[in-house]
This record gives C-alpha cells, sequence and structure tokens, in this order.
C-alpha cells in the first residue's frame, strides 16, 4: 500500500468508522480498522459485529494494498494533525508508515485475513430521501425500551401503510408513532431495528444529504449512500399491536400553547416526587387546566394554563419526563391533549399534524 490524500477526508472517514470498532477480548481483531487501497479510493472498514460500516474515500494511489490497523490509535493520531495538509500512507514491512510534512509515525498492523466480512445485504430495497430517514428515526426512538429483557421493544419499528413509511418505538409505558410520506413504496410488513444501533445510524447518516438505499431481508438491513455503507442485524420477533392501545374516542379534549406547556411542566418538575409524578386536572365548564405536583420535602406547585378545553372534567397523573421527552417531536405552536377516562392513556398530538402520535399510560398512584 501507497496513497497520498488530504488529511481532512480521511480524518473524518477515521472518527466515522473507528465508533463502529469493537471491544471483544476474545476477537482483537475488531479493534481495528481495515484499510483497503484500490483502484482511485481507499475503504475502511470496522465492524462490532452487530454493526459494520464501510467508507470509501478518493486517493491518489500508488500502490494498492490491505491493512488492519488500531482504530483507537489511528483516530488518535489524527486528532492531532493539522486539517490543511496532505497525509501519505505506506506499507513498511506489513506496518503502516504515515506521514506529514512535520511528523513520521509507524503503526503496527493485525492481521488482515482475521478481519470478519461485512455482508453485502440482498433481499427487499427502496430509496429514502436521508432527511425523512433521520426525521422519522429521530422522532419516536426515544421512547424505546432501553432493557434487553423484551428486545422487540428495544427497538425502532418500521413499517408502511399506503403513501406512509411508519416509525414506532414503545417501551410500555409510552408510545410514540412517526409517520413519513414516501411514493411508490412497496410494501413492508415490518422491520424491527435494534435501539442500540440507532444512535451510530442517526450519527452517520444524520451528516449525509441525498438519497440512502435501504436493503433487507429476515436478518440483516444496510444503508447506503454514495460513499458511506452500514449495516445493521434486525430483531427476530413479533413487535406488539400497538394500535390496540390508541384510544380511537376521547371524552376530554385540551389545545394549549406548546411553550406554556412546555414551562408549565419544567416548574412542575421542581416539585415532583421521586416517581417524577405531575398531576393534570382538566373542568372544562370552570375553564381550568391546570398542571400540580407535591414533594414532602420541598413543597407544592399549582400552574393554570391558558387553553381550549372541551368535553368532560378529567384528572390524572403522569410522568413528567415522558411529557417532557416528545417535545423534540412537535414543531408546531400548539399542542392537542386527548384524554379517554380514567386509566386510559393520554394521546399527545401537534395541533394541525397528523404525522406525529405520542401516548403515555398514566400512573396508578
Amino acid at each position: 500500500m501507497k496513497l497520498e490524500c488530504g488529511v481532512e477526508k480521511i480524518k473524518n472517514a477515521i472518527s466515522q468508522v473507528e465508533r463502529i470498532t469493537g471491544k471483544n477480548l476474545t476477537l482483537p481483531i475488531l479493534s481495528s480498522i481495515l484499510l483497503i487501497a484500490s483502484k482511485n479510493s481507499l475503504k475502511l472498514r470496522s465492524t462490532n459485529l452487530n454493526l459494520g460500516i464501510e467508507v470509501e474515500i478518493p486517493v491518489k494511489i500508488e500502490k494498492e494494498g490491505t491493512l488492519a490497523i488500531s482504530g483507537s490509535i489511528l483516530n488518535a493520531v489524527f486528532s492531532n494533525v493539522s486539517q490543511n495538509e496532505n497525509v501519505f500512507f505506506e506499507d513498511i514491512d506489513g506496518n503502516l508508515l504515515i506521514k506529514t510534512k512535520k511528523s513520521q509515525i509507524k503503526l503496527k498492523s493485525q492481521p488482515c485475513e482475521d478481519f470478519p466480512t461485512i455482508p453485502k445485504v440482498t433481499g427487499n430495497s427502496f430509496e429514502i430521501e436521508s432527511s425523512k430517514l433521520i426525521d422519522g428515526i429521530k422522532a419516536v426512538y426515544y421512547s424505546s425500551s432501553v432493557s434487553d429483557i423484551k428486545p422487540e421493544i428495544s427497538s425502532v419499528y418500521i413499517y408502511t401503510n399506503e403513501d406512509n413509511l411508519i416509525f414506532v418505538s414503545t417501551d410500555s409505558f409510552r408510545l410514540a408513532e412517526k409517520k413519513v410520506k414516501v411514493k411508490g413504496l412497496d410494501e413492508i410488513s415490518g422491520i424491527i431495528l435494534p435501539y442500540k444501533n440507532i444512535g451510530e445510524i442517526l450519527k452517520v447518516f444524520g451528516e449525509i444529504k441525498g438519497n440512502i438505499k435501504v436493503c433487507f431481508n429476515k436478518n440483516q438491513i444496510s444503508f447506503s449512500s454514495d460513499r458511506v455503507y452500514l449495516t445493521s442485524r434486525i430483531i427476530d420477533g413479533i413487535f406488539p399491536d400497538y394500535r390496540q392501545i390508541i384510544p380511537k374516542d376521547s371524552i376530554t379534549e385540551v389545545v394549549v400553547l406548546k411553550q406554556d406547556l412546555l414551562n408549565a411542566l419544567k416548574l412542575s418538575n421542581v416539585f415532583s416526587d421521586k416517581f417524577n409524578q405531575v398531576n393534570l386536572k382538566v373542568a372544562p365548564k370552570e375553564k381550568v387546566f391546570e398542571l400540580s405536583s407535591a414533594n414532602n420535602d420541598i413543597g407544592e406547585n399549582k400552574t393554570y394554563l391558558d387553553a381550549v378545553i372541551k368535553g368532560e372534567n378529567a384528572e390524572l397523573s403522569f410522568n413528567y419526563k415522558y411529557f417532557l421527552d416528545c417535545f423534540q417531536s412537535i414543531n408546531t405552536d400548539s399542542v392537542s391533549i386527548k384524554l379517554s377516562g380514567h386509566s386510559r392513556a393520554m394521546v399527545i398530538s401537534p395541533v394541525s399534524d397528523p404525522s406525529f402520535t405520542y401516548l403515555i399510560m398514566p400512573m396508578n398512584r
């Protein structure tokens, strides 16, 4: 291997793939980045066996070759190299020599033949704008369960309905659903994407413009753009039939300004107990929409909000943290809150935006 390229390009690529190197003591090769110099490009690969990534950058090649180098060391080296210059890579007796204007670094390599293959996923496929995919996942993933006890809900569930690609997450206490319009989609019965892989998918493709090709089969899914190819395993399970728990009717509805509600929730948080409990009271005839909280060690608080209210009187308690989370998915000025009776889920949605629905189960205290 012998090549030359700009520092900025390879620095960004190393930063992306290094995050997906493995920390498996029985497979030390997973801590490496595989460098493949071929034709006019350098491919950088890494995997932790749950995720695999390949980033391709254009370089000037004098001699093709392959080396496996520790990802953390390579990333540390390029974190301290000036961006406005070129860097030279050369294979010297199986080790990597890195040369810049003012430095010369030699890194030991690991056996390339031990590096696992990153699968080329075949099966069903579709294309989607990167921004739509990222928006869909971002709108719901915080509602996923973080526990591995039920892997099917420690996930983002993706399926199609008419012209919508629908993203859903739940941890049994709250649920988020986001519909994204995508024309020309074939039917997708369901893809269960592991929660633990979501963060890296968002980081990698959140920076990419244009379309992403998504391929999937029973076990694997891949996301690819012009220069990035990322694979993830898919959870083999059945996502709960969540549509059964979304109330079809409501007995009380409140429309309130998002910022007023957000401020009231933050104030209630100051006085909430160790269970993060906040109480909600609606009295349409008295035109009262009240949030309250109490803590035996601190004090108590009641906040009255201006709101459009209709329906019956209602009271319930909920975990304020679940409520705060959904504000990142609401882009309208006003929020609709629908209540369907004691012990039934509270439904929150942006006013005039049917693409997002959020449910919070009440606290039985």
